[in-house]
C-alpha cells in the first residue's frame, strides 16, 4: 500500500511540475481483452464425435478491461497508474489489479508505433476474502497514437486451489488519449 501511495504522490509531483513548466502531458488508457487457454477437451471430439468440444488449440477463458492515468513524454514514454477487472471463467475469479505502469512505445513508421508496457503491482481476488499477491504484466503491441492491438502476459501471484499461482495470457486491443498542450499564446 505504501508502493501505491508514494507512486500517485510521485505522480501528483511530476504533474504539477511539468504544469508549472506551463505545459501538461497527460494521458488516460482504456483496455479491454479476451484471454485465452489450452483446451483441455481439444481430445475428447475425436473418441467422443457426439460431444460439444471444439478442436480449438486455444480457447477463450476470460474477459479483462483496464484504465489508466499518468504522464507523458512526447508519446514514446509513459507513467501510469492502472487498475481493472479480470474475469477468469474456468478459475470462477474476478480480480483487480492496481499497478504501475511503465510504456516505450517509439515510431517505426510514420503513423506507427510498437508498444512495450510493463506493470508492476498488488493484485486482489473479489469475493475470496484476503487473497491478494503481487501482480506483474508485461504487454506488447503495435499500432498508431489512438488505437493498438495487443498481447499481454500477466500473473497475480497467489495460489487458487491447486494452481501456483493465477496468471493468463490475453489479447486485445488499447485506445489512448494523449493530452498535451500549451497554456501560453504562440
Amino acid at each position: 500500500m505504501k508502493r501505491i501511495l508514494l507512486t500517485i504522490a510521485f505522480i501528483s509531483f511530476f504533474n504539477s511540475f511539468v504544469h508549472g513548466q506551463v505545459t501538461k502531458f497527460t494521458y488516460t488508457q482504456f483496455d479491454i481483452a479476451v484471454s485465452i487457454t489450452g483446451n483441455q477437451d481439444r481430445d475428447d471430439s475425436y473418441y467422443y464425435p457426439e460431444t460439444t468440444s471444439s478442436n480449438a488449440f486455444l480457447v477463450p477463458n476470460g474477459l479483462g478491461s483496464k484504465i489508466g492515468y499518468g504522464v507523458h513524454y512526447r508519446k514514446w514514454l509513459t507513467l501510469g497508474i492502472h487498475s481493472g477487472l479480470d474475469w477468469k471463467w474456468d478459475d470462477k475469479l474476478v480480480a483487480v489489479p492496481v499497478y504501475l505502469n511503465l510504456g516505450l512505445s517509439p515510431k517505426v513508421g510514420p503513423e506507427t508505433r510498437i508498444m512495450l508496457q510493463a506493470g508492476y503491482g498488488k493484485g486482489f481476488a473479489l469475493g475470496r476474502g484476503n487473497l491478494n499477491g503481487e501482480y506483474k504484466k508485461i504487454k506488447l503491441g503495435i499500432g498508431n497514437d489512438d488505437f493498438i492491438i495487443f498481447a499481454e502476459v500477466s500473473d497475480y501471484g497467489f495460489r487458487l486451489y491447486d494452481q501456483k499461482s493465477i496468471g493468463s495470457i490475453s489479447f486485445g486491443v488499447t485506445l489512448s488519449d494523449f493530452f498535451s498542450y500549451n497554456s501560453q499564446e504562440d
